[in-house]
């Protein structure tokens, strides 16, 4: 009896730490902390980050008017590296292979440049894709060969001395006529210098597999194929897809900053219709 009664107290005097469900008991632990929520909800979303910035998309900037007016110096974009995954292509899926036209960012395939902190196979360019593999390109003046026949483009003769600069002549130009078959508006000088260009000025010059040749669109600004080769297919990161931000460094270059003010240099120097800008 005595046996009974201390059995009994026993259990009175402990803590159940259990709870029916659905008939059975089941033990709950102690309850997470704050600190604990906050940590794992951090690391999920870091993991999710990291995923998606190493298999789907990507933010960059452009630092330098090659590719005025479609992409402005200042623009920072966001890049879809799932469009050009290596592998066969998986018909549901957002897929397909480089096409002509396309605005790629690749990594610089030729020698780094120490003078102008480009690092070979690790320097992020951006350009747009002129000829494919197998075709022939050849430039001469301003006219873009591809197998013999001219490659329709929207041209438009400007100096764009400034190089990027807000008030520099291309952001005031507009094509006369619009080609229809020409998907993009290219600019060059009525002059177009050749000089320390090496590949297809003035002869034909053949594209092999798996390379292609590209060119930016502010032509006589920007070093590009004609000046250090072909792109491979396994240094291109992506395709270029719309502008998220927009700053104008030249504006803040040129008029002294709000003294310790960074929101309204921010506001003042951010190009607010630029954001959402489509690259193509």
């Amino acid at each position: 009896m005595a046996t009974t009664l201390e059995k009994k107290e026993e259990q009175a005097e402990g803590v159940d730490e259990s709870v029916p469900v659905d008939g059975e008991r089941q033990t709950v632990g102690p309850p997470r902390g704050l600190l604990r929520e906050y940590l794992e909800a951090g690391a999920v979303v870091l993991v999710m980050a990291v995923f998606f910035m190493t298999f789907v998309a990507q933010s960059a900037v452009v630092p330098s008017a090659s590719m005025e007016n479609t992409i402005y110096v200042g623009d920072h974009f966001l890049v879809n590296k799932f469009i050009f995954a290596p592998g066969p292509h998986v018909p549901f899926l957002p897929q397909r292979d480089v096409r002509r036209g396309d605005i790629i960012v690749f990594k610089y395939p030729a020698q780094s440049d120490p003078k102008e902190k480009i690092v070979q196979y690790k320097t992020l360019f951006i350009k747009r894709v002129i000829a494919l593999s197998g075709e022939t390109v050849e430039v001469r003046g301003a006219d873009v060969l591809i197998n013999g026949k001219v490659l329709p483009e929207n041209r438009v003769i400007a100096s764009d001395q400034n190089l990027g600069s807000d008030n520099a002549e291309l952001k005031q130009l507009k094509p006369s006529v619009n080609k229809p078959d020409a998907p993009y508006t290219v600019y060059y000088t009525s002059s177009p210098r050749a000089a320390g260009f090496n590949f297809a000025v003035n002869h034909p010059y053949h594209v092999p597999e798996g390379f292609y040749f590209v060119m930016g669109d502010n032509r006589d600004n920007s070093a590009d194929s004609r000046v250090w080769g072909l792109v491979p297919r396994d240094l291109i990161v992506g395709r270029a897809m719309f502008v998220i931000w927009s700053y104008d460094e030249h504006a803040s270059h040129s008029r002294a900053p709000f003294p310790f003010n960074f929101l309204a240099d921010f506001i003042n120097n951010t190009r607010w219709s630029r954001t959402g800008t489509l690259l193509r």
